[in-house]
């Protein structure tokens, strides 16, 4: 080491991982992280990928000698450091345990620690440090765009090496940053946390996107998809479907969270739930409707009603309960921005680690997702999701007269049955053009192998551009 540590000041950025400003020291000074970091005494493993490579989000923990040490390296007092480094002044057993006035360490991964991390803007920190070195900070998913440099910052916790997504061609997506602020203040002045307005926000157009394969008329998201992607997302779609999916959605989350702190939008639903006379939300319902127009798509508004069992239904449930006092099913109560684990987009590390195992199960299509194709998988989801809809109308249903019982539960268990119907042929053809026999389709289906066959022929013909 050519200097003598403290000489040269290195100061942190906002929310910046102690790990990451331990690794831009070493820079600074010329060293390996790996030799700098030798000044601590460790007292764990640092945080691996199931790959085996290490990962960005890792982050350190620091006994009160261990912070001492970090603060004369960097040559920046420890208070500076304690207001900009989130894990600065957290501590555990194992730093604890070990001796007085040694520097001792641990690590951790930084989302157990401060929330979620994600790689800061290289250009950014080269303006504030004169190097273009990589950052890692704390960054929640509403403050991922770099506004002044056009780029969308990634999570830093997934195993691939992208940092960012280059947003010129989809000014859009930057413009939705600026209008996020306005939406944010519109929250705490209804007295809601900003956070949960955006997470239920998220949850909603995540499972949009989800359900998007299959949208004939969707053309928005997959222009932006393959414009973050470098202008074709060419064979690996399924991957950037994953790595894009936030910044490609971000501009709808941000008009879906300002719809839904809007008095008129619940006013809407309200009014659909037949106010003083209840009735079944309607798939023409016009809270859905002026929905889909306020994110660009007039179209959606029955896709969006018709979407039963997910976060916006329930949104709209509790909303209408509050209007009539009643009390909503046990464990949530009547609180419209409370969102189900259930509902909770998986993550991009999360969804990439299925890609991975998926890819490299021994065999060539062993596995489901490695060989029904996405949008295939989808339309069979719904059409369960839609069945499982019409049976759970008719709890309740065996009251007044007789004839409007039977007409409902009739009704209900016809509809039910034609998309079971549908379900089971996508289900098995998926199957068998994967490879599985016919007559083990037929045993786990119930069907003789010959009326399979036959219902398989008929649903082939069906397609578009597959009939005879």
């Amino acid at each position: 080491m050519t200097h003598h540590p403290g000489l040269l000041r290195t100061a942190p950025l906002p929310r910046e991982t102690t790990s990451s400003l331990i690794c831009r020291i070493a820079s600074r000074y010329g060293m390996e992280a790996k030799a700098l970091r030798s000044y601590w005494q460790w007292r764990n493993y640092p945080p691996g990928h199931d790959g085996g490579g290490a990962r960005a989000d890792a982050e350190v923990l620091l006994n009160a000698a261990g912070r001492q040490l970090l603060a004369g390296l960097c040559g920046v007092e420890e208070d500076v450091l304690a207001r900009a480094l989130p894990s600065w002044g957290q501590e555990d057993a194992k730093l604890s345990a070990g001796r007085n006035g040694v520097p001792a360490a641990a690590w951790r991964t930084g989302g157990a620690v401060a929330g979620p991390v994600a790689f800061g803007c290289r250009l950014c920190a080269a303006r504030r440090t004169g190097t273009a070195v990589r950052v890692v900070r704390y960054a929640p998913r509403w403050e991922r765009v770099c506004v002044r440099h056009g780029r969308w910052l990634l999570d830093a916790d997934a195993d691939q090496v992208l940092e960012y997504l280059e947003l010129r061609g989809v000014p859009e997506v930057v413009a939705a940053q600026r209008r996020w602020a306005r939406v944010a203040r519109r929250a705490v002045r209804a007295g809601v946390e900003p956070e949960r307005v955006f997470a239920l926000a998220y949850a909603v157009v995540a499972r949009w996107w989800e359900q998007a394969l299959h949208w004939e008329r969707e053309t928005v998201w997959p222009r932006r998809l393959h414009q973050v992607a470098g202008g074709n997302a060419g064979t690996e779609l399924e991957r950037w479907r994953i790595v894009g999916r936030d910044a490609v959605v971000f501009p709808e989350v941000v008009a879906v969270a300002d719809a839904l702190l809007d008095p008129a939008m619940a006013e809407l639903a309200w009014r659909d739930s037949g106010a003083g006379q209840p009735r079944l939300l309607p798939a023409d319902g016009a809270f859905c409707r002026r929905l889909g127009e306020r994110v660009g798509r007039g179209w959606l508004g029955p896709l969006a009603a018709t979407d039963y069992g997910g976060p916006l239904t329930s949104w709209m449930g509790a909303v209408i309960r509050l209007r009539r006092g009643a009390g909503g099913p046990p464990g949530y109560g009547n609180d419209p921005w409370w969102l189900r684990q259930e509902h909770q987009p998986a993550s991009m590390a999360t969804q990439l680690r299925v890609l991975s195992k998926e890819r490299s199960a021994p065999g060539s299509g062993t596995t489901w997702r490695s060989t029904v194709p996405a949008e295939q998988r989808a339309l069979i989801t719904s059409l369960v999701n839609d069945a499982e809809e019409q049976l759970a109308q008719l709890r309740g249903a065996q009251y007044g007269k007789t004839a409007d019982a039977a007409q409902q539960f009739l009704g209900n268990l016809g509809h039910a049955a034609t998309l079971i119907d549908q379900a089971i042929r996508e289900t098995a053809t998926a199957a068998l053009t994967a490879g599985v026999a016919l007559e083990d389709l037929a045993r786990w289906a119930r069907l003789p192998a010959d009326v399979l066959a036959e219902a398989l022929a008929d649903h082939r013909n069906e397609q578009p551009g597959k009939g005879r």
